[in-house]
């Protein structure tokens, strides 16, 4: 019979074969337990992409970069439309690779770029995309 989970505060994750708290097999048999610890210790684990990198040490600590509603504006004389296709300010063209060499202008985010590209799950069009900037270099 399967396992079943308690009401409210009681409740647990039943569909996990291996127990989160002390990451051992949940009612494991006579001697399944010890085969279990002895395969998982052989086993190598799971590595990501980029060896040991995070989003922090790919873009630093993004609090850091934060402007509160009661602080000046960083940038004094820019207006907030600035990059809109209406208002005051320079237009579309302002954020628009193409005025800033193509491709080119993606190269300072190309390691962040490849990071994720690598991810397990990540489209075809942002592996794509890395290999347009790096063939543009």
């Amino acid at each position: 019979m399967a396992e079943v989970s308690g009401p409210g505060k009681f409740s647990e994750r039943t569909d996990k074969a291996v127990s989160a708290a002390n990451n051992s097999l949940p009612n494991a048999g006579y001697g399944e337990q010890a085969d279990y610890q002895e395969q998982k210790s052989g086993a190598g684990m799971a590595q990501s992409p980029g060896g040991n990198m995070d989003f922090s040490s790919i873009f630093g600590n993004p609090a850091s970069r934060v402007v509160g509603f009661g602080e000046p504006s960083m940038e004094p004389g820019l207006p907030v439309t600035d990059g809109a296709s209406m208002g005051a300010g320079a237009g579309m063209e302002a954020i628009s690779p193409q005025t800033q060499e193509g491709d080119a202008y993606f190269a300072a985010y190309l390691p962040a770029l490849e990071y994720l590209a690598n991810q397990p799950g990540s489209s075809d069009a942002a592996r794509n995309l890395v290999r347009r900037i790096k063939y543009s270099l």
